[in-house]
C-alpha cells in the first residue's frame, strides 16, 4: 500500500486517529505500539524500519513525540491536511473531556471507579511490551545491535533527563557510522510529504519567528492573552520528553503571577492521566482555568493549539527533506544505531514509568500476562482489550 492511498480520504485518515485519540490509553510510549498496531501490523503502511526512523526523526525534535509520529503519517497520507486532520482526530476526546473538567463537571471524573483507570494502565504494559518485542526482532538482528539496544536501556534508567535521550540517540548514530556499514542501500518505504520544500522551508522560518518575536510582543504589550500564547508556544518549542517535562515549564509561566492555582493545576495534571491520547492536552484545561479576559473554552483551545502548533511546524518543516536524507548511506548507517537506540529507549520506558505505575502485584502482573497473550497471540483489536482490562480492573478490585 503506498503512502498517498488513494482510497484513505481526509475523513478516513481522521476516522483513524478519532478511534486511536478514544483508546489510546498509557501515555507517550503506549502511543507509539498503538500507532504500531494500527499503521504497521493491521493496515501494513509502512515497515518496522521507517516507522523507528520515523520515531528516532521525532525523538530530535522538541515537543510531543507520539502526536509527532501521528503528525508525520498524516503529512505520508494526505500532506498538511492529512497532519491537522491526524492531530484533531488524535487529541480531540481528551481536549474537550479536560475543557468540561476544568469548566466544573467534575462529578464525570471521579465517577470513574480507581480499578477501571489501573486496567487501562495495565493495557498499555500489554501495548508498550509488543511494541519494544515486535521492534526488536526486526530491528535487533545481530548481537551487536542487540548490545547497543540494551546499552540505550541501561544509560535511560540509570541517568534519568530528556536531553539523556538526545544524547544517546546521537551517540548511537556516531555508533552506526563506525560499526554499521550496509553494503547497498536498503530501500524503505517512500514517505512523500505532499509538501512543497518551499514550503516546507516557510514553516522553518515561522517556527524560528514565532519563538523570537511572540516573547517580545508579549513583553511590548502586556496583554494576559497574548502572554498565554507566548507562554504555551514556547513551552512547545523547547521541551524533550513529552508532556511529564511540560509541567514544571507551565506551573512556572501562571501558578506564581497567580492565573491559576497550584491545587486547580495539580487536580488539572491528575485528571489528564485518566483520558486517552497525548498528555500536552493539559493544555486544554489550564487554558479553560486562567483567569483571563475572553472565554474559558475559547482560552483552552487557544492554548491546546499553540502548544502544539510548534510541532506542527517543525515536522511539516523536515518531512520534505527525511527521505532524501534517509537513502543515503552514511544516514543509513547512524540510523542502524539509532533504530537499536530507540528499541533500548522504549525498553527502558516499559519499565519506568509503565510498568512501574501500573503493574504494584501479582494480580496485576496477571491481567498484564493475559492482555499481552490477547493482543500478542490472539489478535485480539486493542480497543476490545481496552474495554476488558478496565473492566477487570474494576472486578479485580472489588475482589482482591
Amino acid at each position: 500500500m503506498p503512502p498517498n492511498n488513494p482510497n484513505m480520504t481526509l475523513t478516513s485518515l481522521f476516522l483513524i486517529f478519532l478511534k486511536l485519540g478514544l483508546t489510546s490509553f498509557g501515555g507517550p510510549v503506549a502511543h507509539l505500539g498503538y500507532f504500531r498496531d494500527e499503521f504497521v501490523s493491521k493496515r501494513k503502511f509502512i515497515s518496522e524500519k521507517t516507522f523507528a526512523d520515523i520515531i528516532a526523526l521525532c525523538q530530535f525534535l522538541p515537543g510531543p513525540a507520539s502526536s509527532q509520529v501521528g503528525m508525520c503519517l498524516g503529512v505520508c497520507y494526505r500532506g498538511v491536511p492529512g497532519a491537522l486532520a491526524a492531530w484533531l482526530g488524535f487529541t480531540m476526546p481528551s481536549a474537550m473531556a479536560l475543557i468540561l473538567f476544568a469548566l466544573g463537571v467534575s462529578h464525570l471524573a471521579e465517577s470513574i471507579p480507581d480499578g477501571v483507570i489501573h486496567g487501562l494502565k495495565v493495557v498499555s504494559v500489554a501495548v508498550v511490551a509488543l511494541a519494544v518485542w515486535g521492534m526488536a526482532k526486526k530491528l535487533c538482528t545481530d548481537s551487536q545491535r542487540i548490545v547497543l539496544m540494551f546499552f540505550a536501556a541501561i544509560i535511560v534508567l540509570i541517568f534519568q533527563g530528556p536531553w539523556i535521550q538526545v544524547g544517546i540517540i546521537g551517540f548511537s548514530a556516531g555508533l552506526g557510522i563506525l560499526f554499521f556499514k550496509p553494503q547497498i542501500i536498503v530501500e524503505n518505504d517512500a514517505l512523500p510529504s505532499l509538501v512543497n520544500k518551499k514550503i516546507a522551508v516557510s514553516f522553518l522560518i515561522a517556527f524560528l519567528s514565532l519563538l523570537v518575536f511572540l516573547p517580545l510582543v508579549a513583553e511590548f504589550l502586556s496583554n494576559d492573552i497574548v502572554h498565554v500564547l507566548d507562554s504555551f508556544y514556547r513551552s512547545g518549542s523547547l521541551v524533550f520528553g513529552g508532556g511529564h517535562v511540560v509541567l514544571p515549564l507551565l506551573e512556572a509561566e501562571f501558578v506564581p503571577n497567580g492565573m491559576v492555582s497550584k491545587d486547580v493545576f495539580l487536580a488539572g495534571y491528575g485528571a489528564t492521566q485518566a483520558v486517552p491520547g497525548p498528555l500536552f492536552t493539559f493544555a486544554a484545561f489550564l487554558g479553560s482555568s486562567l483567569q483571563t479576559s475572553l472565554s474559558p473554552v475559547l482560552v483552552g483551545l487557544l492554548a491546546l493549539f499553540v502548544i502544539f502548533l510548534p510541532s506542527f511546524l517543525l515536522i511539516v518543516g523536515v518531512m520534505p527533506f527525511w527521505d532524501s536524507l534517509r537513502q543515503k548511506l552514511r544516514v543509513q548507517s547512524a540510523l542502524i544505531g539509532v533504530n537499536s537506540a530507540v528499541v533500548g529507549l522504549l525498553l527502558a520506558a516499559l519499565y519506568s514509568p509503565v510498568w512501574t505505575s501500573a503493574i504494584l502485584n501479582a494480580q496485576d502482573f496477571a491481567l498484564g500476562l493475559l492482555a499481552f497473550m490477547a493482543l500478542a497471540f490472539a489478535k485480539v483489536p486493542v480497543w476490545s482489550v481496552v474495554v476488558a482490562m478496565g473492566f477487570m480492573g474494576w472486578l479485580f478490585q472489588g475482589i482482591f
